[in-house]
């Protein structure tokens, strides 16, 4: 079952489907607590990757809040559905799981294969090949996972983008456009960006013009995580990777694919330069070190007040206003005009010792979510290098609220919730 392992597991409403799917499970506060965050940093790195080692059993959350199952459609089931040609009116018959695995070993050429895992064209989980490859000098977890995204879209810009340093440390990164039009990116970098354990996690992203996309990882050990290295790099250097993500096969594969059903376009968000904008509405003093490049919903700055560097990231989430019912707003403040703020204070969700994290989470009348949290360190894998954040609380809650994420019932109506504007009657 293939599943976007480097994201985080809980999204903004993740607490109400887990209840319902779980029964009496009761949701980790702490990871909830900056879920939108979270979403947002995870969207704009969008790592893809399939299970290798063993099947989950753990029901995670997809972009977009849908929930996946284990069970809806597992590593061989094979589909005998002809999927529709997104070129054309052809049709092309469905690629299983065991083709794509065939595929990859094929592909590999040589060496020891175990661990073998996989799912079709036609299967619910979207299809992907995974294995640990033994080339003789030391088993790697390899992995190819397929799928189309929006040409010109957001993802697929990002997808083409190397990512931010400051999210995601890596060694190296390149990307390429090629003779066909195709964006390759590969990077060489970690799979625990604070690098507490060597394990490296080198991958590429191939997009074409079409909109096909093609993800190659590998690793220096057996799993992504768990499993002691077994060798000092990957086995496939950066020719190796392009050399595996521009098969023919894997672009035929995608084709294959059943196109999704019509469903109602996800609302985006209402700031186009999130960081920009966040950026303008910093107090006076605090000197801009650096930000993210422009995105929706997400972005991040790194100001210095003059007693260090303190990261400070916001999100800004849709059609969020079911939040309000969940535990997290338990005991949440009404601001006057109808919007909900609770504030919280944590050690962040990187596990690094001394963190202090404030946060300030909103949702207004009409469904808009805005999170904002203020780190006393520079980025969320650094050591503190001052003892609370360069904002205040008071400095984030106005943040939050100010009307440049869009509008509040005040600013639509001239009026605080609950009060009768006297030319509606």
């Amino acid at each position: 079952m293939p599943v976007d392992q480097h994201s985080d597991p809980f999204e903004g409403r993740v607490a109400a489907e887990l209840r319902a799917a779980g029964g009496g499970f009761e949701p980790n506060l702490s990871a909830l607590t900056t879920a939108g965050l979270a979403r947002g940093r995870r969207l704009r790195l969008r790592r893809r990757a399939a299970v290798v080692g063993g099947a989950a059993s753990l029901a995670l959350v997809g972009v977009g809040g849908a929930l996946l199952l284990p069970g809806g459609g597992g590593p061989g089931r094979d589909q005998s559905s002809v999927a529709a040609d997104p070129s054309g009116t052809a049709t092309l018959p469905a690629v299983s799981g065991q083709e794509l695995i065939d595929t990859l070993k094929e592909r590999l050429g040589h060496g020891k294969f175990s661990e073998e895992h996989g799912a079709g064209t036609g299967d619910k989980a979207g299809p992907y090949a995974a294995l640990v490859w033994d080339d003789g000098h030391g088993a790697s977890a390899v992995s190819v996972n397929l799928n189309r995204v929006e040409v010109g879209g957001d993802e697929a810009r990002q997808l083409a983008q190397c990512p931010d340093k400051l999210l995601a440390p890596y060694d190296d990164c390149k990307s390429s456009r090629l003779d066909d039009g195709s964006v390759l990116k590969i990077v060489q970098g970690y799979e625990y960006p604070d690098k507490r354990e060597p394990t490296k996690w080198w991958y590429a992203d191939l997009v074409t013009a079409k909109g096909q996309h093609v993800s190659v990882s590998e690793w220096n050990a057996a799993a992504e995580k768990g499993s002691p290295v077994t060798r000092t790099e990957p086995p496939l250097d950066n020719a190796g990777l392009k050399e595996l993500a521009t098969a023919p096969a894997w672009l035929k594969a995608i084709d294959a694919i059943p196109a999704p059903p019509s469903q109602e376009p996800t609302p985006s968000a209402p700031v186009t330069d999130t960081a920009k904008t966040l950026a303008g509405l910093l107090p006076d003093g605090m000197q801009v070190v650096s930000r993210s490049k422009d995105g929706d919903g997400y972005g991040y700055v790194v100001v210095d007040d003059g007693k260090g560097k303190s990261l400070v990231e916001i999100n800004v989430q849709p059609d969020m206003g079911d939040l309000l019912s969940d535990s997290i707003f338990e005991g949440a403040e009404d601001v006057g005009d109808g919007t909900m703020l609770v504030t919280r204070e944590d050690a962040g969700d990187k596990d690094v010792a001394g963190t202090v994290r404030w946060t300030v989470d909103t949702v207004r009348i009409n469904g808009l979510r805005v999170v904002i949290s203020a780190y006393n360190s520079g980025g969320p894998h650094d050591a503190p290098g001052r003892d609370t954040p360069a904002l205040t609380k008071d400095q984030l809650k106005e943040i939050a609220l100010s009307s440049a994420w869009g509008p509040s019932r005040k600013d639509l109506y001239g009026q605080k919730s609950g009060q009768k504007n006297s030319d509606q009657g």
